[in-house]
Formats: structure tokens, C-alpha cells, sequence
């Protein structure tokens, strides 16, 4: 394969092409950085870009190949790390002009785990400030286009990984899922987007160490690229008390699924989300298309009432007790969304925060009893299709106007809330050409059903990423 067109490779092949002596991990870097600098001025997907410390990795990792070293399952590839993760020696600014010189010293333990994995990072993904945002932008970089449509939102938060992936500027990207943030965007970019299990991947860095409605995922171009990543940096951790105290994760067989042996269910809006009608059209021709390949498919959804007044009180809570001090002290210096966002959980109770909990634990309990009978469930990744940048935050759907600015997102922060593992694919096209998602559910710790489904769906129906346009 000629250099130019290594970046259409996927993580896997880069990985092995390395191993073989195909070619180098710096000619996967130097394609990876020239494709950065032709096409991230109009995308702004990445932050920071490390290009003198990228190619320093690159080189490290040709000697080892030289040396016969033992090499990692992602050795010598080019990854992207959304900018709400702390990389040692690297520019990490949560999207912040109040963090836009911070160097922080160490790694968090899933940067550190992808680096032993023989990963190379050539930069920072873009993020909305504190990673709050219905579009990915900030005054540090500006928005990130989708490369479908440069005046269109890649979506939040992890838009930066997104488009990054989608374009080809990296194969792989880390994210961070609390509401949606990596589901969204994956659908918005038409690509695969991963939020596994919380405590799949540890946090020990967090400030809220029980806390299980955040979680890390990854973005990539197909399924097993995303299977390798969270092997990569699965794995307990004694730091974090919900990591699973299991073995490290490893990749299935991906293609050993009998589709007649699982139970499917599917629902366009789970009982509740407003879905732009005509998204909510074109789903609903994919799932006719579905009937038939699966031992059971049928149309259903667990009860999600009182997600919405569940989500806002506990994401209102944990966001203030995270950022009230910042916005007491530096609130003129915070963007208007920020600042309403760390203000919500002001006048919260003790009382509210516990009535959230109880309203979480009923709806857990109604999706373990649904997926008793079921044991996958397909619905839209996002309520809506990518808007532009210019609009900022999706305010009425179908004439309807939101409550709250996060409303657009019950689609995903309902599957947040329970905390079953889940996965965006691509599924199709609007009118205009922009991508659609297909959010998969499984049950807690099944990933490998999670991944075997959205594989069948990869292989056998042509759900994968489209190149954009140049």
C-alpha cells in the first residue's frame, strides 16, 4: 500500500502491518500528522498535536520491531485522546482558557494502558468546555465540523474524536460517555462509537470514585477496532472501587454469533424520547429491514419514566460538586452554557439527590427485567441529525420545545442511567447525506454479545463507516 493511503487502513491492519515489517509505525505517524495538517483547519478536531513526540514514539517503536521486543496489540498506531483525559507531558485544557496552559505530569491509567499497548498519540480530540455542549467547540479551537458537512455539528462531547476517525486523521480514539458523548457523536460522524460496562475501563482519577454514570469508550471506523481498543485498556484497578475485579477483557471471536439464537428488541424513541420524525422514519424502514434475521424480533422497550427527571438531578449534582468552585471563582471567565450548567445543582437537596437514586434503581430494575426476555435491544443513537454548529444547542424537536437543553439526549443518557453497556453503528443516510446511528444494548458485562451483533450487522447488512467526501 502506497504511504498516502495508510490512513485508510483500520487499527487492526495498522497493527499487524507494523509487526510484519509491511511498513513503520513513523510512516503511520507522518501519514497520520500530514492528514491532520490538510484537513483539521476546516474540521478543528484536534485541539493539540503533538507531532515531535508522535514521530520520537514512532521511532521508539521501529526499534523495538528491529529488536524482536515483544510488541502490543495496538503497536505503532496513531490514536487520538479527547481533551477531558490527563496525558503526561501533553497540553490537557478540558476545553478551558482557564486550563489552556496545563501540562499535566502524569497519565491517566487508560492513556497509560494504550501506550503499553504500543499506541502513539499524536494529539488532544477536540471537547466542549468541561466537555458540556451540545456541539464540540470552545474559544480555545473553535467548533468541530462534520466531515460530511463542514457547517454541521459533529455532535458533544467527544466530536473531536468523531471526526478525527471519521475523516481518517487517526484510526482509533479514546472518549468519555456520561449522557450520550460518545453515542451522539458516533452517530453524527457515522461511526462506530463504544460505551462499555462502567468499571470496564477503571477511573481511578476521578473525583467521584463510586460515581458509574461516566465512563471511557472509544471511536473507530469498525467494530473489531473497537473490540481491540477496550481490551487494550480494560482490566481492574484497586484505585477505582466500581473497576470489575475480573480478568483483563479479551477480543471474541467477533463472527462466532448465530443470529437465529438471539431475542431482539427494538424501539424507535423507548416509550418517550422526542425523535425528529423523519429520523424516526428512516429507523423504522432499517428495522423492517431486520425482521427475519434474528431467532426473535419484536417491537418493545423497558418503561423509562422519570429518566429525564432522574438524569438532570444527578448530572446537575455531580457537575456542580465537580465545577461550583470554578464557577464561584471564575464564572465571568466561563462560557454562559457552562455557567448554567454548574448552576443547576445550586439549590439541590439531599433530598433530590436520593430521590434520583430511587428513581434510577426502579428504572434498573425495569431494564434487568426486560432483557430477561430480550437479549438485545436496538434503538437511535441520537434523537435528532446533525444541525449546524451556528445553532449551538437543540432547543425544540418537531415544533416541540425542550424543557431543558439536554432533553435531545434521553435517547441515550436513559441507557446512561442503567448502566447496560452499549454501542453506536452506522445504519444509514438522511436525504442529505449525513450519517445515521443504530444504538445496540446488551445486559452488564456482555460486551461480547454487544460486539457479535454489531458485527453481524457490520458483515451481513453493510452497517460501516462511508468515507466523506475530500
Amino acid at each position: 500500500m502506497s504511504a498516502p493511503d495508510l490512513f485508510r487502513l483500520s487499527a487492526a491492519d495498522m497493527a499487524e502491518g507494523v509487526r510484519t515489517r509491511r511498513f513503520r509505525a513513523r510512516d503511520l505517524v507522518t501519514a497520520s500528522l500530514e492528514r491532520i495538517a490538510a484537513l483539521d483547519g476546516g474540521l478543528k478536531s484536534f485541539i493539540t498535536v503533538a507531532p515531535d513526540a508522535a514521530l520520537a514514539a514512532a521511532e521508539e517503536a521501529d526499534r523495538r520491531v528491529e529488536a524482536g521486543a515483544p510488541l502490543g496489540p495496538l503497536h505503532g498506531v496513531p490514536v487520538g485522546v479527547k481533551d477531558l483525559t490527563l496525558t503526561a507531558g501533553l497540553r490537557t485544557t478540558y476545553g478551558s482558557t482557564l486550563y489552556a496552559d496545563l501540562i499535566p505530569d502524569t497519565d491517566d491509567l487508560s492513556v497509560a494502558r494504550l501506550k503499553a499497548a504500543g499506541a502513539i498519540i499524536v494529539g488532544k480530540t477536540n471537547t466542549p468546555e468541561f466537555g458540556f455542549g451540545a456541539i464540540t467547540g470552545n474559544e480555545l479551537c473553535g467548533p468541530t465540523a462534520n466531515p460530511y458537512d463542514l457547517d454541521k455539528t459533529s455532535g458533544g462531547s467527544s466530536g473531536g474524536s468523531a471526526a478525527a476517525v471519521a475523516a481518517g486523521l487517526v484510526p482509533l480514539a479514546q472518549g468519555t460517555d456520561f449522557g450520550g458523548s460518545v453515542r451522539t457523536p458516533a452517530s453524527f460522524c457515522g461511526v462506530v462509537g463504544l460505551r462499555p460496562t462502567p468499571g470496564r475501563i477503571p477511573s481511578p482519577g476521578r473525583a467521584l470514585a463510586w460515581d458509574g454514570l461516566a465512563t471511557q469508550g472509544f471511536l473507530a471506523r469498525d467494530v473489531a477496532d473497537a473490540a481491540l481498543a477496550l481490551a487494550a485498556v480494560s482490566g481492574p484497578d484497586p484505585r477505582d472501587p466500581t473497576s470489575l475485579p475480573v480478568p483483563e477483557w479479551t477480543v471474541p471471536d467477533l463472527d462466532a454469533l448465530d443470529p437465529l439464537s438471539l431475542r431482539v428488541a427494538w424501539s424507535t424513541d423507548l416509550g418517550s424520547a422526542l425523535i425528529d420524525l423523519g429520523l424516526a422514519e428512516r429507523f423504522e424502514a432499517v428495522m423492517r429491514g431486520l425482521d427475519g434475521r434474528f431467532g426473535a424480533f419484536v417491537e418493545a422497550t423497558p418503561d423509562c419514566r422519570e429518566a429525564g427527571a432522574a438524569f438532570g438531578t444527578l448530572r446537575a449534582a455531580h457537575i456542580f460538586h465537580t465545577y461550583g468552585r470554578t464557577l464561584e471563582q471564575d464564572g465571568d471567565r466561563l462560557s454562559p452554557s457552562v455557567a448554567w450548567n454548574i448552576a443547576r445543582g445550586k439549590g439541590l437537596s439531599a433530598a433530590d439527590y436520593l430521590r434520583a437514586e430511587a428513581q434510577r434503581s426502579a428504572l434498573y430494575r425495569r431494564f434487568a427485567a426486560f432483557f430477561r426476555d430480550h437479549d438485545v435491544l436496538m434503538t437511535l443513537s441520537a434523537s435528532v441529525t446533525p444541525f449546524p454548529n451556528a445553532q449551538g444547542d437543540v432547543t425544540e424537536i418537531n415544533g416541540f420545545r425542550l424543557s431543558t437543553i439536554i432533553d435531545y439526549l434521553a435517547i441515550t443518557y436513559t441507557v446512561s442511567l442503567v448502566g447496560f453497556p452499549c454501542l453506536s453503528v452506522p445504519c444509514g443516510w438522511t436525504a442529505d447525506g449525513l450519517p445515521i446511528g443504530l444504538q445496540l444494548i446488551a445486559r452488564p458485562y456482555e460486551e461480547d454479545r454487544l460486539l457479535r451483533c454489531a458485527r453481524f450487522l457490520e458483515r451481513e447488512l453493510g452497517f460501516r463507516h462511508r468515507w466523506p467526501p475530500p
